[in-house]
């Protein structure tokens, strides 16, 4: 097979491989429509040729900005690839400021925005941005110009040898994009990822994952302008699986049945919901039916694996997959046989679960600026382990720092963060990329993450507390939602919690409790704090003294991308919640 050095040989290597025609799908108008490898190809191609033609150049930024994952943002990808120019993606859900300030600080010379709300957006800000030549929009439009005027450009296909050596001239240590971390503080910071960083995580990672090459069908739902989702893309390009694109995060359920795929990305707080919604139905079944669910139950919560548990145990878990597992798997289309997930911690007891249900997770870790695979588990060969994020892939190195810091060293590790060589130096040394998580590697070789460097913080009795830990415990109570940990100089720990508004009108409803109406009631009401604080009580069992949650409090809003609360990857932004919630913070304190 050819040596593939640079992003967009992939699409090529599928083309020549594996030539399928579901290489991109999406759902317009309520009907699947297929792109082919070679459709695929040829458009990127005109793509390119249209680009030339409007004068970019080498090193040049073009930005692509989409509300959801869809065909256009791939072919726009290899298009823009193939010329030397970059392809910056922009989280759609940001404010205004930060579209501003990521437009302006990489110097953007094209938008090409999705739909109308990404596009009002940007218009808000246009007259701040003297570089940006012109916006296209995907979805059609009055007003604004649209993508396929490109591809109409691009028609002609003369000036084809002159994207042949724009092409030739690409070598794999080349920038290929900037990626713009939605930190939790401050500005974004501009992550440069070359063609070889991404490409050494993609062919570190494939030897992790088994897919059926050329047979498989993939459900991509995650941000494609996050580097894992946009990873996996060229992962399964490369292993020739047909990509459908979800519609959106609601449609989810629906679309799976439809697609019935064979693998897809996850992030925990997915299957926190899944689990709680099938745990849910289980606790409305009655007689026999209801007692062989928590019996399967019960078996998936003690999962080990590699038979571990012993013949009898396997020998109950393969009934419980004939009886009640296999519900669930036909309920995600029946031939989901893998899901990665990676942005956050995953619950052992979840990973158990789904791994006993026939429906494997294998939990992986990195970040954007390691392009982003550091770590990741497989079910084969013994490379799976429960509570951990896997052995570090191929070629990448990881050591842990005096002060239990992860560091990684690699060719998937960044350029660099753009325009700000100072911020580069304080995480990069000796090549080692400081990752800001705090772990461990086990006598077997699998790496733990135990919390966030940033986010440890001490009471002012001196202890340490590692917030995650408290937080992933808490969150298994099927009564919270999210919950924040907080106590930086404080006596003792304390958390704001946003409850399952959904379950507790339910649990309400079940054991006539008045007042849970909405989320404002719910958050006052004296059974439900009493309630939360019994789940509190139980998880403060696991750890020790100076760690137990003493006080919490309870916020009336859901906490949402929009609402300021997470990352577009759904981690905490602590220090908005913070703000937010200082009411309520003082009044933990001041009455502690």
């Amino acid at each position: 097979m050819p040596e593939i050095t640079r992003l967009f040989d992939f699409p090529y290597h599928q083309q020549k491989y594996y030539n399928i025609p579901d290489a991109l799908v999406t759902k317009y108008n309520g009907q699947w429509v297929k792109t082919s490898s070679d459709e695929y190809l040829a458009k990127a191609n005109a793509i390119s040729r249209a680009l030339l033609r409007m004068g970019i150049q080498k090193d040049d930024k073009i930005a692509v900005i989409s509300s959801s994952n869809r065909t256009e943002w791939h072919i726009m990808d290899v298009g823009i690839l193939q010329t030397a120019a970059q392809n910056v993606p922009i989280y759609p859900t940001i404010s205004e400021e930060d579209y501003q300030y990521i437009l302006d600080h990489s110097g953007a010379m094209y938008c090409f925005v999705s739909d109308v709300e990404v596009l009002a957006k940007v218009k808000a800000i246009r007259a701040q941005l003297p570089l940006l030549k012109d916006v296209y929009s995907f979805d059609e439009i009055d007003g604004c110009k649209n993508w396929k005027e490109l591809l109409a450009l691009g028609q002609d296909n003369s000036n084809q040898p002159e994207v042949d050596a724009r092409k030739a001239a690409i070598t794999t240590k080349d920038l290929a994009t900037i990626i713009y971390t939605s930190g939790t503080t401050g500005k974004p910071k501009g992550v440069m990822l070359s063609h070889e960083n991404i490409v050494a995580n993609v062919l570190g990672s494939e030897k992790r994952i088994p897919f059926e090459a050329g047979k498989s069908r993939a459900m991509s739902f995650l941000p494609i302008c996050h580097i894992y989702e946009r990873m996996v893309t060229y992962l399964y390009q490369y292993y020739g699986v047909g990509i459908y694109f979800a519609e959106s995060i609601e449609k989810i359920s629906e679309n799976v049945k439809e697609v019935k795929p064979h693998v897809m990305t996850v992030v925990p707080r997915l299957l926190e919901k899944v689990y709680e919604k099938i745990y849910a139905k289980g606790t409305e079944l009655t007689g026999i039916k209801k007692k062989l669910f928590f019996w399967a139950i019960d078996l998936g919560e003690r999962f080990e694996p590699y038979g571990a548990n012993g013949w009898w145990y396997e020998f109950q878990l393969s009934i419980a997959r004939k009886l009640i597992f296999s519900k669930w798997k036909e309920a995600l289309g029946g031939n989901l046989n893998l899901m990665v997930s990676g942005s956050a911690a995953l619950q052992p007891r979840l990973a158990r679960m789904f791994a006993a249900a026939d429906l494997p997770v294998v939990e992986g870790y990195g970040l954007t600026e390691t392009s982003p695979v550091i770590a990741v588990n497989d079910m084969r060969n013994r490379m799976f382990k429960v509570g951990t994020v896997g052995k570090p892939i191929e070629n990448v190195e990881v050591k842990i720092a005096q002060d239990g810091e992860i560091l990684a060293k690699g060719p998937n590790i960044m350029m660099g963060y753009y325009k700000d060589p100072e911020k580069t130096a304080e995480v990069i040394t000796d090549g080692y990329f400081h990752t800001g998580d705090i772990g461990e590697i086990d006598p077997e070789g699998f790496l733990k993450i135990t919390d966030r460097k940033k986010e440890i913080f001490k009471t002012s009795g001196g202890k340490y507390v590692a917030p995650q830990l408290l937080e992933n415990a808490m969150k298994q109570s099927r009564f919270i939602e999210q919950v924040m940990v907080v106590g930086e100089g404080e006596k003792m720990p304390a958390a704001l919690i946003q409850p399952n508004f959904e379950f507790v009108k339910e649990w309400a409803r079940l054991h006539d409790v008045g007042g849970c109406d909405n989320p404002n009631s719910i958050a006052g009401n004296p059974q439900v704090i009493d309630r939360i604080q019994q789940e509190i009580d139980q998880m403060n069992e696991k750890f020790g003294n100076w760690e137990k949650v003493k006080k919490f409090e309870l916020t009336p809003e859901i906490w949402s991308i929009p609402g300021g609360e997470l990352t577009p990857t759904l981690k905490l932004k602590r220090k908005q919640i913070l703000e937010k919630y200082r009411a309520l913070y003082d009044k933990i304190y001041k009455t502690a």
